[in-house]
């Protein structure tokens, strides 16, 4: 079962990533979200010495405590940056989840596939780590990369604290993976039902929705990305991930694909 698995993941990561937008998803996005803050980090810590904790959200001022008016302001934008590293998880495996489905329907190439005696299990099992493993691996690279060079940026230990804390790496260690999964199994739904490559990935981008929102809700003082809301977070994708699963075997129909996909 194992060997078959890794022969479907090798397969797909051989064949997708001949494909110049999924090299720039995974490489060149990350990247760009990764060199952004530190560049906006440095920018902020040299001009904005004044800066107090009425630049930020009231909720957001009470969660910095006894902190400096810079460094509460940094913190915040940290915590904007975070939203960065949630995106990574669910573009990456949907620029390839989506394309390994719909781009075997165009090209023939997964009938074959089909008629050998691997199960749909093993199918799915393959399609979705080759989507998940190589954004995970992206999110993980990137943020250890964000953290080796924050301290050039000239932030505060406090910064840098808030950095290493609890927050950041549950949320990168813990919910990125989640994300991911449930990002690849959504792909999987749609990809099975649509007929273009781009369809499928503009479709799948869906999953981005809710954390944009997240996003803006920080910005707008509803909220403060913290250690229970992530936890909670990763409580609630948990259960969807289980559901997209269950939904996604159910609707990949292989007889269905090797009869009617002309």
């Amino acid at each position: 079962m194992i060997n078959r698995i890794r022969t479907i993941i090798d397969k797909e990561w051989a064949e997708v990533f001949k494909n110049r937008i999924v090299l720039f998803t995974v490489i060149i996005m990350p990247l760009i979200f990764t060199v952004l803050p530190l560049v906006i980090l440095y920018t902020t810590r040299s001009t904005g010495g004044n800066s107090s904790t009425a630049d930020v959200p009231a909720v957001f001022a009470q969660a910095c405590g006894s902190v400096s008016g810079m460094d509460c302001l940094q913190i915040y934008m940290v915590n904007e940056f975070l939203i960065l590293f949630m995106i990574m998880p669910v573009a990456i495996p949907v620029a390839i989840a989506a394309y390994s489905i719909v781009g075997e329907k165009t090209t023939r190439s997964l009938e074959p596939l089909l008629a050998t005696p691997i199960t749909t299990e093993e199918l799915l099992a393959g399609k979705s780590l080759a989507a998940a493993v190589p954004a995970i691996l992206a999110t993980w690279g990137c943020f250890a990369l964000f953290l080796l060079l924050s301290p050039l940026t000239g932030i505060s230990q406090a910064v840098l604290h808030y950095l290493l804390g609890p927050t950041w790496l549950l949320a990168v260690i813990l919910l990125g993976p989640l994300m991911a999964i449930m990002a690849v199994n959504f792909a999987v739904i749609v990809s099975s039902r649509v007929n273009d490559p781009r369809a499928a990935e503009q479709i799948s981008m869906v999953v981005i929705v809710p954390v944009l929102g997240v996003m803006f809700a920080q910005l707008g003082g509803l909220l403060v990305v913290n250690v229970p809301l992530v936890l909670i977070s990763a409580v609630l994708l948990a259960a969807v991930d289980a559901v997209l699963i269950y939904f996604g075997a159910r609707m990949f129909q292989r007889e269905t694909i090797l009869t009617k996909w002309r």
